[in-house]
């Protein structure tokens, strides 16, 4: 993104798909009693930033507006510039958090404005340990390796929760793990293949239907596939773990790539062909 442009088409596509599932799964929720109708939930369906302060796709919608904004920031800096202000924000978003004491209140609009930074610095400027799959394949495994370390050694001897240093995106152990992760497969050298291009066409669909709510999290979760109850049903609970998620993906899959080719496609290759800004 930071070496092209964002244009009507692209958010137009992203706003549409956002709100398309809010929608849809709102009025099934009411039509079959599973959630009540409130002015309130009303207004957070149809306004796509009423949630700003905690809503993923609502933070991810403006952050997607400010990227041309951002990326002018990014061409007028040199190298350096960008180095010193990646480092600033990390230790200032990432750092202090992570440490016991401190409180830094912030959004997901902030923190999407940072990773994009990091990996703006990642595209821009090229480096030979960039390009290493052997170092970064290491990197993620001790990183996970300290992560769930963290998580033991929380349980044993601390009163934070279990998952103080992971809990968080911007704690430093997610942030480096999932940096370091990104590294790895970034320089793995995979050949084009038309399923993994087409599943995660349907990546960004599936969490907004997973995720869509709190009343979709508990009929999914709570009420159609029973988490809690299988928590105690031994090496089921695995199984089920397994399943369920690879269930869900599945279907939320399927279910996007329906909406893409029978509903996004035709209607912005109609409006492609309509208005000359949509092309």
């Amino acid at each position: 993104m930071c070496t092209s442009k964002i244009t009507v088409k692209k958010f137009c596509k992203l706003f549409f798909e956002i709100e398309f599932y809010k929608i849809l799964i709102y009025l099934i929720f009411l039509i079959f009693g599973v959630q009540q109708f409130s002015f309130s939930g009303l207004l957070k369906t149809v306004i796509p930033i009423y949630d700003i302060g905690t809503g993923f796709s609502s933070c991810f919608l403006i952050f997607f507006c400010l990227i041309p904004f951002v990326n002018i920031l990014i061409k007028a800096m040199s190298e350096r510039q960008h180095r010193i202000l990646c480092i600033f924000t990390i230790a200032v978003f990432s750092v202090l958090p992570t440490l016991p004491g401190f409180n830094v209140t912030f959004n997901y609009v902030e923190w999407f404005i940072i990773l994009y930074l990091i990996a703006s610095y990642v595209r821009l400027y090229p480096i030979s340990l960039f390009n290493s799959t052997k170092f970064w394949g290491f990197a993620s495994l001790c990183c996970l390796i300290i992560s769930w370390a963290s998580v033991v050694v929380l349980a044993y001897f601390s009163t934070y929760g279990y998952y103080y240093f992971v809990v968080d995106c911007n704690k430093i152990l997610a942030l480096a793990t999932a940096f370091a992760a990104f590294m790895f497969f970034k320089n793995v050298k995979i050949k084009q293949n038309k399923f993994i291009n087409t599943v995660s066409s349907a990546t960004f669909g599936v969490l907004l239907i997973h995720a869509n709510s709190d009343a979709m999290r508990q009929w999914l979760w709570g009420d159609l596939l029973n988490n809690v109850g299988y928590y105690d049903n031994g090496i089921w609970v695995v199984a089920h773990a397994v399943l369920s998620v690879v269930g869900v993906y599945a279907v939320c899959t399927a279910v996007d790539l329906l909406r893409i080719k029978f509903l996004e496609r035709p209607f912005f290759n109609k409006l492609s062909n309509k208005f000359t800004f949509f092309r």
